[in-house]
């Protein structure tokens, strides 16, 4: 059903249900507002918004008011609206004057200045001077975060804040006290915030109020350059903006894509970027008599070729780690399929995860956008809050519609919602794919069933099992139901794993697997490992192996290494990453890489020069071109394209022997998960506080 409405003389239709703020916008008419924002709840509290309706005796707060709660004329005329009237201007000047009472005039020296929404409103709407005499309000300051700076003072109580961490974040622990001049925002119980999205709060204040503290007083806004990029911290590919000035980076924020995180990120996502001036490899290294001694380029790539062309293809191999582009991933495995290796893979968990069986069986086939469509969900060996933070939010943002049932089999987590545990085998998987357990018949029932499979279940011995299971589940669920709805996904916690697969980077004809290429070192069946910013493996199983390793952070693969090559970091190229959706999307340089460090795809093409099998691109570009035409999904840029069921059908046929062994999420620490990470002191704090209350809470249950 739809209404007719005259905004400032222009006559619109709009939905039953649309708000009278929208529908201005709608008709071009800008609203000013504090606490309205567009994923959240209407507060309704700020009053900034205030339109002059006909026939109404006082202006109305537009963002509350739907077009549906209007008195109809009695002649049955639309309603007329207004928005720059007179009464309209004059209520919004006094809303102003009003906030400003109370509010400290601090723009030189606050954080805000120059994205503030109070300073752009107060100049449209501000005047001069204040006609109130008293003394300003004061509040004290609360420690409420490592990651956010708090003054209170600032606060305008738009409640923005305490609605995100309540309907977005899924953890209530923040919250409006006492009354009138009295009340404030605070934590409960005086802790910190300890949600995995926190800072996301500090993005919605529209005011100065919150502050991101690890970036605080660095720079202001008008000083950086923006560029655009893709996160690489786990395998959502949240979209972001990098800010850097100069050589380095400044600060990471959010860039909206509601396909895939709408406009939030991680906290670790964000507050990464001290990792990534920290620890760098800028120069190779060759080591010499036991320690590791700069040296050439020339130098360390003729060393590692001599190594490469005196050693038989069978007795080396390239394990390429979780922040590898799909540029350099393709670049390694040309150049070693010409060296005739196949002892080659991008699983350095050891995921039982096939290529050959097709797309579908190894990506997220609902898409992150579909998940808003999903009835019943079932999450096995997966802990979603630690392993794709945005993603959980969806799972949440869909949870709160109503309707919807979750199930986990695998270890117990405090996920943001609801939901019934089936234990931490693997007992209950067969029992729903025998249908003997109740939660089948809700799968059965769903209109849009999903069966989220974690690496928890993908890395273990039984792994391919595991996964026949968990796809024979998603193809009960799907008997009968729409044929474009595909319920098997794979959640990844890789940003280069979907990439390094989609490109065939595993071994074949009896080639070697990870798991394979540590024993066979171990065993010294392999005399030479080039890893590829692999840093998760067990580096004691290579044993006296001549390892190479090409990456950003001397991290463990660089301390294993007898010659490092010195890479960039994600910000400081362009390269293809695909999420675990399988969307391509790619990096943009934001900085150059420090010191002597190179983009690592042009690393492989003058190592490959030095062995003598040129490698046939010499651009980026010609590269691309070539890498499209291995795999032509990668050229579909920001495109999550529809692989079938044939994976899905495949991976059901898999059986075998099913441990009992419980599943884990392989998160154990959501801040520490990758090097450029490990190598922030902002996240070894985070780490440190989210272990300590830990402990504590333990310890006080206990």
């Amino acid at each position: 059903m739809t209404k007719k409405l005259i905004v400032d003389g222009k006559e619109i239709e709009v939905e039953d249900g649309t708000t009278l703020m929208l529908a201005c916008e709608q008709a071009g008419a800008s609203i000013p507002r504090f606490c309205f924002h567009e994923r959240l709840s209407i507060a309704g509290n700020c009053r900034m918004c205030l339109v002059e309706v006909e026939g109404m005796p006082k202006p109305a707060a537009s963002c509350a008011m739907g077009v549906g709660d209007l008195p109809p004329n009695r002649d049955g005329s639309p309603k007329k609206i207004f928005t720059k009237s007179p009464l309209v201007k004059k209520a919004r000047e006094g809303v102003m004057e009003f906030l400003l009472i109370n509010h400290p005039l601090d723009c030189p020296i606050c954080d805000q200045g120059g994205e503030c929404d109070l300073q752009d409103q107060a100049m449209a709407f501000g005047c001069g001077g204040s006609r109130y005499a008293e003394n300003k309000r004061a509040v004290e300051e609360k420690n409420i975060s490592p990651l956010i700076k708090t003054m209170m003072t600032r606060c305008i109580h738009c409640t923005r804040c305490v609605r995100y961490m309540t309907e977005v974040a899924g953890v209530e622990e923040l919250g409006l006290i006492s009354r009138g001049e009295d009340a404030e925002i605070t934590t409960y119980l005086e802790r910190g915030l300890l949600s995995e999205m926190s800072a996301n709060a500090a993005d919605l204040c529209p005011v100065g109020a919150l502050t991101h503290r690890p970036s605080a007083h660095a720079a202001r806004p008008w000083e950086m350059r923006h560029t655009e990029s893709i996160d690489v911290t786990d395998a959502v590919g949240s979209n972001i903006r990098v800010d850097s000035r100069g050589a380095e980076v400044m600060r990471i924020l959010p860039r909206n894509n509601d396909a895939v995180n709408e406009e939030w990120i991680s906290d670790k996502a964000r507050h990464v970027v001290d990792g990534l001036k920290a620890q760098r490899l800028d120069r190779p290294y060759i080591r010499r008599n036991g320690r590791l001694e700069p040296a050439s380029w020339s130098e360390a790539l003729a060393v590692v070729a001599e190594k490469l062309k005196a050693t038989a293809p069978d007795r080396m191999a390239a394990i390429a780690g979780d922040l590898a582009g799909a540029e350099e991933m393709f670049a390694l495995k040309d150049l070693f399929s010409r060296l005739g290796c196949r002892n080659i893979d991008c699983r350095q968990d050891g995921a039982k995860l096939d290529p050959k069986l097709g797309r579908a069986s190894y990506i997220f086939n609902t898409t992150i956008e579909g998940l808003e469509r999903a009835d019943v969900i079932l999450i096995v060996g997966s802990n979603p809050r630690v392993e794709a933070t945005v993603l959980n939010a969806r799972i949440l943002k869909r949870y709160r519609q109503g309707g919807l049932a979750v199930g986990l089999v695998g270890e117990a987590a405090a996920l943001t919602y609801p939901y019934e545990h089936f234990g931490n085998g693997t007992s209950a998987l067969a029992d729903i794919a025998a249908s003997r357990h109740s939660f089948a018949d809700k799968l059965k029932a769903a209109h849009n069933p999903v069966v989220i499979v974690g690496q928890g279940a993908a890395a273990r011995a039984d792994g391919a099992a595991v996964l026949g299971l968990a796809a024979s589940i998603a193809a009960m669920a799907m008997a009968g139901k729409d044929p474009e709805w595909n319920a098997f996904s794979v959640l990844h916690t890789a940003a280069a794993r979907v990439a390094g697969l989609d490109l065939g980077f595993v071994p074949e004809g009896g080639g070697l697997d990870t798991g394979g290429i540590l024993s066979a070192a171990f065993e010294r069946k392999i005399d030479l490992v080039c890893l590829l910013g692999a840093d998760e493996i067990d580096m004691a199983k290579l044993g006296p192996t001549f390892v190479v390793y090409q990456g950003s952070h001397g991290d463990a693969g660089a301390h294993r290494a007898d010659v490092i090559l010195p890479g960039a970091a994600y910000t400081e190229k362009s390269a293809t990453y695909v999420n675990t959706e399988g969307r391509a999307q790619m990096t943009a340089k934001a900085v150059f890489p420090p010191g002597e460090a190179k983009e690592d795809w042009t690393i492989l093409r003058a190592l490959s020069a030095e062995v003598g099998t040129t490698l046939p691109y010499d651009t980026l570009t010609a590269l691309r071109a070539s890498m499209y035409k291995t795999a032509p999904q990668l050229a579909a840029i920001d495109q999550a394209p529809a692989a079938g069921i044939d994976g899905v059908v495949a991976l059901a046929k898999i059986s075998g022997q099913v441990s009992a062994e419980p599943l884990f999420s392989p998160v154990r620490d959501f801040y520490l998960t990758n090097a450029i990470a490990r190598a922030s002191a902002v996240m070894a704090e985070m780490s440190a506080l989210k272990n300590s209350t830990m402990a504590a809470g333990r310890q006080a249950a206990e």
